[in-house]
């Protein structure tokens, strides 16, 4: 069982643990140590069960609020799903019907006929202006 030293609050501490749980071990101790930091820097020098109390406690309150953020996270993503289950069981709507009017057939020519009018006239106007 390797023995692993580790520094929480500037203090030193030696920890047994299983065959490859190390970096676990070190990194559990970095937060802890993170911690132990943050209430030495406010209160000083502080008894060595004292700091670790503190410390642990801190890191139960940050754990606790994170649980909560994803209790609430996982509520969140179960009402996703099954929102989403309800949409794709749901039937397809139906389509909507659009009604396109059809121009008699002979108002294309009349349409022609008056743009060639049109034409006509503006060419006429455009030769008088001319001269």
């Amino acid at each position: 069982m390797p023995e692993v030293d580790i520094t929480i609050g500037g203090r030193t501490f030696a920890v047994a643990c299983q065959d490859g749980e190390e970096p676990y071990l070190l990194s559990a101790a970095e937060m802890l140590d993170t911690e132990a930091r943050v209430l030495i820097d406010q209160i000083g020098r502080i008894p060595e069960p004292r700091m670790l109390l503190m410390a642990g406690l801190m890191l139960a309150d940050k754990t606790a609020g994170l649980e909560e953020k994803l209790a609430a996270s996982d509520a969140r993503v179960a009402e996703l799903e099954a929102q989403l289950r309800s949409a794709a069981s749901a039937p397809a709507p139906e389509p909507e019907r659009i009604e396109v009017p059809v121009l008699p057939a002979g108002v294309t020519e009349v349409l022609a006929e008056l743009a060639a009018r049109a034409e006509a006239v503006a060419q006429d106007i455009e030769d008088r202006a001319e001269r």
